[in-house]
């Protein structure tokens, strides 16, 4: 597998999941904190937070791209949302792992037509094919 990168976003982290992480383009500074379920202070971000974050905006992006190069598609509303949900937890083979379901929201969209574009959305998002075949992605139209 080949890719050739248009743009790399870099980001530094210290101290782990109890630290402190940047994003010195943006200024992005954010205070790490693992959630009280996995017995953390829960006050601060977490990856999985960051990643459901990133998951949901990608999302929206790759069905918005699918219609440019598929006419037959149903076009993207204004109004749409993308909410992830990212579940961690122990793996039979262990270590852990991740499991995703996103929740669409495509206001004046057939269910039909909406399945059409999810799917072709899927095809395209990177976070979709970085993770196929290794975590589990459930879709919901809502």
């Amino acid at each position: 597998m080949s890719v050739s990168p248009i743009y790399t976003a870099s980001a530094k982290a210290t101290g782990g999941r109890e630290g402190h992480a940047t994003v010195p383009a943006s200024g992005l500074d954010l205070t790490l904190a693992p959630p009280t379920e996995m017995g953390g202070s829960g006050k601060g971000h977490n990856p999985e937070q960051l990643f459901a974050a990133g998951y949901a905006a990608c999302f929206i992006g790759a069905m918005q791209f699918a219609t440019t190069q598929d006419d037959s598609l149903a076009k993207v509303p204004a109004d749409v949302t993308v909410s992830a949900d990212v579940g961690i937890g122990p793996r039979e083979a262990g270590g852990f792992g991740l499991t995703v379901a996103l929740n669409i929201s495509l206001p004046g969209v057939d269910a039909e037509a909406a399945q059409t574009l999810i799917e072709a959305g899927h095809k395209i998002c990177p976070y979709s094919n970085a993770v196929r075949g290794n975590v589990e992605v459930t879709n919901t139209l809502v």
